[in-house]
């Protein structure tokens, strides 16, 4: 249920600042540990990149230890 009200205020695609705030963590961390990971889906504008909390989520889930 959480993930649902979390996801209902965020924009479909997502900043690189919008998602690091989604998964709690500092969004140089952000660039240094998950978008440097080519296993992320990310969806580019021009040359912005955007994510999905799909495929954060995912991405999250299948790099689980």
């Amino acid at each position: 249920m959480k993930d649902t009200i979390i996801t209902q205020e965020l924009p479909y695609l997502l900043t690189r600042e919008q998602a690091s705030k989604f998964l709690g963590i500092d969004p140089k961390s952000f660039d240094k540990f998950i978008r440097a990971n080519d296993d992320l889906e990310r969806f580019m504008i021009g040359r912005q990149e955007r994510y999905t909390v799909s495929s954060l989520s995912t991405f999250v889930k299948t790099h689980s230890i």
